[in-house]
């Protein structure tokens, strides 16, 4: 069972993603928090395995849910939902800590589903977030020194809009290891 707290400063968006959400055995909504300060309240008092959280709320916003949350429960996961894809928005989301970021326009399984995969350990990113972070490594290539050819070949087709499966079709791999590759990848940045 993965236990999680929805924080989004719309009533109607959180009643509709946890109804979404509660239809799946394995997702447990365990508290909705409306602004920044709850969102961390609810973190802490409920001590979930996840926090999926809107970018822009009251009081504070997600990056600085973001750090507040790991900096007392670095094992909790924090999946991003928001409907802003600027990189402005997205970069400031993974240096938090971050571990996925979608926009609220993913279908209700692939949201399901990007959950599970973050929980096992992957990043889940939409294509906004895979571009904003591919035109950053290449203003600063000395990030990149890191990187195997084949993780810059992963972003570049990413960055033009291919999904994981397109991109593991494109490059003869398994979808999962397209994955692994998007985790190694973030972790190194």
């Amino acid at each position: 069972m993965i236990r999680m707290v929805i924080a989004d400063d719309h009533p109607m968006v959180r009643g509709g993603i946890k109804s979404m959400l509660m239809k799946h055995a394995d997702l447990e909504v365990v508290g909705e928090a409306s602004n920044g300060e709850e969102a961390v309240g609810l973190v802490r008092a409920t001590s979930p395995d996840l926090l999926l959280l809107d970018l822009r709320m009251p009081d504070m916003n997600g990056p600085e849910v973001t750090e507040r949350v790991l900096s007392f429960a670095p094992e909790t996961k924090i999946v991003i939902l928001t409907t802003y894809d600027s990189d402005a928005d997205i970069l400031p989301a993974i240096e938090a800590g971050a571990n996925s970021y979608l926009l609220k326009d993913v279908r209700p399984a692939a949201l399901a589903e990007a959950i599970r995969d973050t929980m096992a350990g992957r990043t889940v990113l939409d294509s906004h977030a895979v571009q904003a972070v591919t035109v950053q490594l290449r203003r600063q290539p000395s990030r990149r020194q890191g990187l195997s050819a084949q993780k810059i070949r992963v972003l570049r087709l990413a960055a033009a809009g291919m999904t994981n499966r397109q991109i593991a079709r494109s490059l003869f791999m398994g979808e999962t290891t397209v994955k692994t590759y998007f985790t190694r990848i973030f972790a190194k940045l």
